[in-house]
């Protein structure tokens, strides 16, 4: 279904199921039938198609491979809601990203990637990340996201996120996605990225990230330490689709 030539194209797939105690469960599988713990652009485009369909409140909660996160909508736009979706704290121990590693912390520390010694900042926000500050995005950062994904020290895999700081307030991100790919966008990537600039000390706790097809709004509390994450989503298409 996913394929962006024989099906309808998408980065994955969200299977959304009743769960007594929240308005649905989410399993979200990668284009390549992978499961995800967690996605930040999924929660959010969950929360709007539940209130395009029939459920007319504006605060959502749902539960996922990593616990239950709320969604709250905010205003409408042609198709949809501006939505922002509460992700958690980020976790920066490299045992619960997870990463094989004899350090507690990766903070712009070197790992070995093959023949290569990169300094990454690793951390989980629900799902594993991977993040590297880069001059610029003018380098083949698609062949070395795909590198870093299955390379050794991720047991799990990792998204790879390589971000360019534009100023205190403005990050542009390329998106490496486990068991996707390059992609246009990424809710988790954009809380990682930001939560990584944070404690590089580069950028400030709310900031917005660029991506090839839009921006997110990123909010990380110094009081409560819970990622929010702002974006609008919107409704694109419908049908059905058959099983062989």
């Amino acid at each position: 279904m996913c394929h962006r030539r024989t099906g309808v194209g998408a980065d994955g797939l969200i299977y959304l199921s009743a769960d007594r105690a929240t308005d649905g469960a989410i399993d979200i599988y990668n284009a390549d039938g992978g499961w995800a713990q967690k996605s930040g652009n999924g929660l959010r485009i969950a929360a709007v198609h539940r209130r395009l369909t029939y459920r007319k409140q504006r605060v959502f909660s749902f539960r996922t491979g990593s616990g239950i996160d709320r969604v709250t909508l905010g205003r409408r736009i042609p198709g949809g809601y501006v939505a922002t979706a509460q992700l958690g704290k980020p976790d920066f121990l490299t045992a619960r990203v997870p990463v094989r590693t004899r350090r507690k912390y990766l903070i712009n520390s070197p790992l070995k990637v093959g023949p290569l010694s990169l300094p990454v900042t690793c951390l989980s926000v629900g799902n594993p990340h991977t993040v590297l500050l880069v001059d610029n995005l003018d380098f083949d950062w698609k062949q070395l996201g795909g590198d870093i994904e299955n390379a050794p020290p991720f047991p799990e895999g990792t998204n790879v996120e390589f971000v360019k700081v534009l100023s205190r307030r403005r990050l542009r991100v390329g998106e490496w996605e486990r068991g996707a790919g390059a992609t246009c966008s990424s809710g988790t990537g954009a809380a990682a990225a930001a939560c990584a600039m944070v404690m590089l000390g580069l950028v400030d706790r709310r900031c917005r990230v660029e991506f090839e097809a839009g921006v997110l709004a990123v909010d990380w509390s110094a009081d409560t330490n819970i990622i929010e994450l702002t974006g609008p989503a919107r409704f694109v298409m419908e049908g059905s689709f058959a099983f062989q």
